[in-house]
């Protein structure tokens, strides 16, 4: 399949948001979707955008392709200032846009041929050309053998599959993703994402994708930004995010905030306390993980260790522990400049009596 987009320019953002506001007309007083969003995606990545339900999402990718009006502030598409472009010119932008959505929006009454085939109808190009681009674009994702099936003969990720193909049939060189795995099973999850991925890796399409799980960021993006209430909160490379996430609400969307311990903690120190519960964080390059025996013995008392997660993310090797050390009495600064050259954070969950 050759590719479709420009040469890739990684020097210049592909999308440049400016000042982004979106209000909608609710019953006694306007809601504020969108609020002064300033974003550069880079031309050829995958950018992640995650919040929970009723974050913004979807207002801001809709926004990208036309399909919301801007408020306030402008979008460029390259050169392109999406308030400022006439009808004629909207419809040449979103041209340039494919769009992935959550539940497939495929036609029943069409064969998996006639909906990929259908925007190019809609465009007026000839036969020929239909033929050519829907049959390569379906071979491309892998149902080349379904072409005559109906969606209800289809699983769900066949199913994305299928409005993969119809995103990528007119050449674009953006995709917008709204929750484009979110209603697939696991096994349907690693077939789209893995797509994707190839998508992006060998047709150098930029590509915007927007869910609430992190395993999805974790996955395939590039860089994410999290949204909550309208406003970005927090952005950066997936790799620094994951290992140093500073808001409550990349916490908890990380599920940092779970804590699974066998005894009761305490946020403050107790009578009956015995041990503090820290958890220590770290980020390391995965040839030089973390020598737990160092770090122990760094600690005046007995340390025991109760959890640990690590995961390989963009080449750096992410995790933390959860230790309670026998000693409540702690000065924390000068762990921390103790351990600087092995953990990146230190922080103190609390006390507690553990029973060993």
């Amino acid at each position: 399949m050759v590719s479709f987009g420009s040469q890739v320019d990684f020097s210049v953002p592909h999308i440049k948001i400016r000042n982004l506001s979106k209000y909608y007309d609710g019953q006694n007083q306007q809601i504020h979707a969108l609020k002064n969003i300033n974003l550069d995606i880079p031309q050829g990545k995958i950018f992640g955008i995650i919040g929970k339900s009723g974050a913004g999402k979807s207002s801001l990718i809709r926004t990208l392709n036309g399909l919301e009006s801007i408020s306030e502030g402008s979008i460029h598409i390259g050169q392109q200032d999406l308030s400022a472009a006439n009808h004629a010119e909207l419809i040449q932008i979103r041209q340039k846009i494919g769009m992935i959505f959550q539940h497939f929006n495929l036609m029943s009454a069409k064969t998996v041929w006639e909906n990929v085939a259908l925007p190019l109808k809609i465009a007026n190009l000839d036969q020929t050309e239909i033929e050519s681009r829907v049959n390569e674009v379906l071979q491309w994702v892998g149902l080349d053998n379904k072409a005559h099936n109906y969606p209800s003969q289809l699983s769900g990720g066949q199913k994305q599959r299928v409005g993969i193909a119809r995103a990528l049939v007119h050449h674009p060189e953006i995709l917008l993703c709204d929750e484009a795995t979110s209603a697939l099973d696991p096994e349907s999850t690693s077939v789209v994402l893995a797509l994707l991925k190839k998508i992006n890796r060998e047709l150098g399409i930029t590509i915007v994708l927007i869910t609430h799980e992190m395993q999805v960021i974790r996955e395939i993006c590039d860089q994410v930004v999290v949204i909550e209430q309208g406003e970005i909160v927090e952005a950066g490379q997936v790799w620094s995010v994951f290992s140093r996430p500073e808001q409550k609400i990349t916490q908890e969307l990380l599920n940092l905030e779970q804590l699974d311990l066998p005894f009761p903690v305490d946020a403050e120190l107790q009578d009956h306390s015995t041990h503090t519960i820290l958890k220590l964080r770290y980020e390391t390059d995965p040839k030089h993980s973390p020598d737990l025996a160092q770090i122990f013995q760094i600690f005046e008392k007995s340390v025991h260790l109760y959890q640990s997660h690590v995961d390989n993310i963009q080449n750096h090797l992410i995790g933390h522990l959860i230790i309670a050390t026998a000693q409540t009495d702690l000065d924390i600064r000068s762990l921390r400049e103790q351990l600087k050259h092995h953990i990146a954070q230190i922080e103190v969950l609390g006390y507690a009596r553990p029973t060993h």
